[in-house]
């Protein structure tokens, strides 16, 4: 496929990166984590901009850019909505054959080792070293970090959606050593635990105010909701619409009048973005940046990414989105059908600051995750339509006549995931998630080239096992080869 040209180089430089156990969760130069050079509050700043570092993926190119694109275009793959010059293996959810099964794995790891050196050096670091309660601040953000990458790991590599299942993730606590990689897999129960127990520390240790491209614990609040969403026990669902009240009410985030605001103009200067992925410096000149993925520039083959028919038909002809998110039909022969993804950038457009920002967290998911909570719980159907017309009416269409006609639970948490899936699509994977919160029988409706659960998640990278031979058994349908 032409587009593995355009994800080789990145994806590449992470599998020589993390080529061997001994490096899988190293940090670049600039930005490691090293117990004994955390000796103070100054000292434990600079680490947990080495961890942000990490999360924003900057290693992911080789350059000192954001390689956040993973997060944007390979979920909206897996479900239907955005695609490459052929169909390949991830738009047919074949993932085997994909080249993409560690990129979220080596990610995410790097992450949670960098938050591991963190935390694990300032819990004997003593509280003196540190000023106006900030070892806790500092701490929060860690586990936040750490909470995140693993419920990634879980999302996409963990029977997540069996609460019972034995094929749960590798759960790191400990900064990464040659005396502590070998490690068995934890089972579901036990990774939500893990998840959860960071996440509630974060809620009460992070901070309140910080800039949106650092963690607080509203993010906490947010990912709280969709690992709960994801769990979906007694009580997750009346959680979730406590800690949405909690974001909705108390925090300083507010909905955007225009959502296209936020990706044409705004970026993190929105008000809408609780924690969004900042480019860095002279980012928008750099030929490997995010957004030209997306944009067609005079003399270019074709678009790496482009937005299916699938996503054009959702938005409908009354939505303007259509007229933004999803653009004209590209032409050109490789990709026929595919109209232009111009999201994040107009159509033969220059990228910007804004173009090149990124975002993992917005108070549009918190309300629609309410809603979707609410009738899953089957709870007031009212309550759950007027968040409904409330997103669809920030995004300008009016035509809403149709939210007031549903009649049963299944029907409004359809569009209740129609209406998540054009508000997110292409930002961290949510799409993705919501999707599979459905029974098969729904997902295979929706998504037909998906024919069973095997398909929800991918094989654990085969490098692991040889590197770790205890981590245990395959993901069920998958070999270790």
């Amino acid at each position: 496929m032409k587009k593995i040209l355009t994800y080789t180089f990145c994806s590449m430089l992470l599998l020589l990166q993390y080529a061997c156990k001994k490096t899988l969760n190293a940090l670049p130069e600039n930005a490691k984590v090293d117990a004994n050079t955390i000796l103070d509050q100054k000292t434990a700043e600079v680490a947990l901009r080495g961890a942000y570092y990490l999360l924003y993926n900057i290693p992911g190119r080789g350059t000192n850019i954001t390689c956040w694109d993973n997060h944007q275009w390979l979920p909206a793959y897996y479900a239907g909505y955005l695609a490459g010059a052929s169909d390949g293996p991830e738009e047919e959810n074949r993932y085997a054959e994909s080249a993409m099964i560690s990129s979220v794995w080596n990610e995410s790891y790097a992450t949670i080792n960098a938050a591991n050196g963190i935390i694990n050096r300032l819990n004997v670091l003593p509280d003196a070293s540190f000023a106006n309660n900030r070892k806790q601040g500092i701490l929060g953000e860690a586990r936040f970090l750490r909470a995140y990458s693993h419920f990634k790991i879980l999302s996409y590599y963990g029977e997540w959606f069996k609460y019972d299942s034995r094929y749960g993730i590798l759960i790191r606590e400990e900064l990464a050593n040659l005396g502590n990689i070998a490690k068995a897999r934890s089972n579901v129960k036990e990774s939500y635990d893990f998840i959860l127990a960071d996440l509630d520390y974060a809620i009460t240790n992070a901070p309140s105010q910080n800039p949106n491209y650092y963690a607080t614990k509203w993010a906490a609040m947010a990912l709280k909701m969709r690992v709960l969403m994801s769990r979906g026990q007694s009580g997750d669902y009346a959680e979730v619409i406590k800690l949405a009240d909690q974001v909705i009410q108390n925090s300083p985030y507010r909905l955007e009048n225009d959502p296209k605001d936020i990706f044409r103009t705004k970026g993190l200067s929105s008000n809408e973005v609780i924690l969004g992925i900042r480019p860095q410096p002279n980012q928008e000149n750099n030929s490997y940046n995010l957004s030209v993925l997306y944009s067609h520039y005079t003399g270019q083959i074709t678009v790496s990414h482009h937005a299916t028919k699938r996503l054009y038909d959702l938005f409908g002809a009354t939505d303007p989105r259509r007229n933004w998110v999803t653009g004209d039909l590209i032409p050109d022969n490789n990709t026929a059908g595919g109209h232009f993804f111009s999201k994040y950038i107009v159509v033969n457009g220059k990228p910007t600051v804004v173009s090149e920002t990124a975002y993992a967290f917005r108070l549009s998911e918190v309300y629609l995750l309410k809603a979707e909570s609410i009738s899953r719980s089957m709870g007031n159907m009212d309550d759950a339509k007027q968040i409904l017309k409330l997103m669809m009416q920030h995004a300008g269409v009016t035509d809403l006549a149709f939210i007031d006609q549903i009649s049963s639970y299944e029907t409004l948490q359809l569009q209740l995931f129609y209406e998540l899936s054009r508000n997110l699509v292409g930002e961290d994977g949510q799409e993705w998630m919501a999707l599979l919160r459905f029974p098969l029988a729904t997902v295979k409706m929706l998504k037909p080239t998906i024919s069973n659960t095997v398909q929800y998640i991918l094989p654990i990278p085969a490098q692991e096992f040889l590197t770790n031979p205890t981590i245990g058994d395959q993901n069920p349908g998958y070999s270790k080869n």
